[in-house]
């Protein structure tokens, strides 16, 4: 497994990445800019309390006006409600939005993804994919939630704050603030320091997820060959490198929070110092000197937490860089077709055809075949001929480097996209299903095929006997690609499968090959019931399944070396005839 390696941008705020974001806002811009007018009302409410707690000792506690001090203290109770309610509702809001902007862009990604060529994900690591569309996505949120908005609040909170200690004592306000270089500095120090940390944890994060879970797909691999000790080891190294940038990263928060204090203490300290004098000398009153007390507290923190959400907005940054440069991936199937018909005669040309996988690495050379309405094709061939290569660009799940496929005279690339895979059914050796119910695992949640054509469907190809025994029948959960049924069920599944969806084209990609000959033989009449009236394609090692195809194609490294009839190539004593002999002298 190759492990990733990212670096963050040295860019605090990337304006072109925001602005980017903020598109996935528009749908809640009402709300935003009420989070706004909550973020400016929150900076002014939360300064009154200090300086309506001076005017109450200075002015009413001072003289003794007992009135003055219960009126000043029912209107300091109603600026504490009232600050609680704005704090709660910003608070709410902000994560409100961040969820469902996140929610927006995850189910944009997703779909995104499902568009993108199989040439993208077979050079793309499953698990890092997982970690764009769960953990980038999750830290996302942050941006709106914590980052941004908060940051802004803070900064405006520090402009108020000051403005008022200034208007206040311009001379306490400088001694209290004497200190401010040095928070400023250690604050700007741990930023740098953290965010090389975050970083670090991102990509160990990445690094877990593509491991676990390309082990866990392959753990059979892993035990047949005896390698858990191995791997053992291997996943060792890379948890003690999460566990490295995590522990570094608390390190960092360890040392900067006791030194803010520290330097938060010395502030209150001096102003405490320099404003006890001034209240001996009748230059300073009393109430002042307790409203600075909490001026500075008020105005540290702040300062102490800005750090930490510059972190988390440029982590939200880095996220959003890997989420957009995945949304930005051009590599998808162009779906610009509209021919929709509602049927098809099932006529398949391929004309030149040539692709290659890997630049010029061409695995299909000048590829010509024909292909009949109701008529059966085979392929022939060794691993590797290209087999696979010519069913997979039928149903555009590559697209061709030279020449034109056509059904029905019309280029595929003309179809629309849907329309086209609506119409051709495929059955692959290595049959996929999903941790749901045998129903839902042949519908794919198709609402419009009916539970009935689902039986009939099972009840022709043979698996509906085995269906039923199982608990729960139709509804029996096969678990995870599976798990709880043998090769043969699952291939008889997705032979169900094709056949509910009642596709004028039929592909069997090895379709019997993995199974055992009892099974074989009871699907091979459903194969034959399915390929009546329609045109089928089919790749298969054993040769006695093909025998009756109109047409048999040999390929051999992306050529066609012999065509015809079963019989006709027997008669060319060619590659065909010594591939059945040998497999004649296998069944002997």
């Amino acid at each position: 497994m190759v492990l990733e390696k990212e670096t963050v941008s040295g860019n605090i705020i990337d304006l072109k990445v925001l602005r980017r974001l903020f598109v996935f806002a528009k749908p809640y811009i009402g709300k935003f800019y009420f989070l706004v007018v909550l973020t400016i009302l929150l900076a002014f409410l939360s300064p009154l309390r200090p300086y309506l707690i001076q005017i109450t000792i200075d002015k009413y506690v001072a003289i003794g006006d007992f009135q003055g001090l219960v009126n000043m203290t029912l209107i300091l109770v109603g600026v504490i409600v009232a600050t609680a309610i704005v704090q709660y509702s910003h608070t709410y809001l902000s994560g409100w939005l961040g969820q469902f902007i996140i929610r927006d862009i995850r189910i944009k990604l997703f779909k995104h993804l499902q568009t993108l060529k199989l040439k993208f994900f077979d050079k793309t690591p499953i698990g890092r994919l997982v970690t764009r569309n769960v953990s980038d996505v999750e830290t996302l949120s942050d941006v709106f939630s914590e980052g941004l908005a908060a940051i802004i609040g803070d900064l405006l909170q520090i402009i108020v704050i000051f403005a008022m200690m200034f208007a206040i004592s311009w001379k306490l306000t400088l001694v209290s603030l004497s200190t401010l270089p040095l928070l400023i500095i250690s604050t700007y120090v741990f930023k740098e320091k953290v965010k090389v940390a975050f970083n670090e944890v991102r990509t160990a994060v990445s690094n877990l997820n593509s491991f676990v879970q390309e082990h866990i797909t392959g753990m059979n691999i892993v035990q047949i060959f005896n390698s858990e000790d191995r791997e053992y080891e291997k996943f060792k190294e890379i948890n003690r490198e999460h566990k490295k940038a995590n522990i570094r990263s608390v390190l960092y928060y360890s040392i900067y929070f006791p030194v803010a204090e520290v330097i938060q203490a010395a502030g209150i300290g001096l102003v405490v110092w320099y404003g006890a004098r001034g209240v001996i000398d009748d230059q300073i009153t009393l109430g002042v000197l307790i409203s600075f007390i909490m001026y500075i507290q008020m105005f540290f923190r702040p300062i102490r937490m800005i750090a930490d959400r510059f972190n988390t907005l440029q982590m939200g940054i880095v996220s959003s860089n890997r989420i957009l440069d995945l949304l930005d991936s051009k590599e998808h199937i162009a779906n610009n077709g509209t021919f929709a018909p509602t049927t098809l005669k099932g006529e398949v040309k391929f004309e030149h055809v040539s692709f290659a996988y890997i630049d010029e690495e061409y695995v299909l050379k000048d590829i010509n075949l024909e292909v009949n309405p109701g008529e059966t094709l085979a392929l022939v061939g060794a691993t590797g001929a290209g087999k696979s290569s010519v069913i997979n660009l039928l149903s555009r799940f590559y697209e061709i480097n030279k020449g034109s496929i056509t059904i029905d005279g019309v280029d595929v690339r003309e179809y629309d996209l849907a329309s086209l895979r609506l119409n051709i059914g495929v059955v692959l050796q290595d049959v996929f299903l999903f941790s749901d119910s045998i129903l839902n695992n042949i519908t794919l949640g198709n609402p419009e095929i009916p539970k009935s054509k689902v039986i009939e469907a099972a009840e022709l190809v043979g698996a509906r006997e085995f269906i039923e025994r199982l608990p729960g029948g139709f509804d029996y959960n096969v678990m995870e690609r599976g798990a709880t049924l043998s090769v043969g069920q699952r291939q008889l599944i997705s032979f169900v499968r094709a056949m509910v969806y009642d596709p004028k084209i039929i592909v069997l990609d090895e379709a019997t090959s993995s199974v055992d000959t009892e099974t074989e033989e009871l699907i091979q009449g459903a194969i034959d019931k399915l390929m009546k009236g329609r045109t089928s394609i089919v790749i298969a090692h054993r040769l006695s399944t093909i025998q009756r195809a109109d047409k048999i194609v040999v390929l051999e490294k992306g050529e066609i070396k012999e065509e015809g009839t079963h019989d006709e190539l027997l008669s060319m004593d060619g590659y065909y005839a010594q591939l059945h002999k040998m497999q004649y002298k296998e069944v002997v």
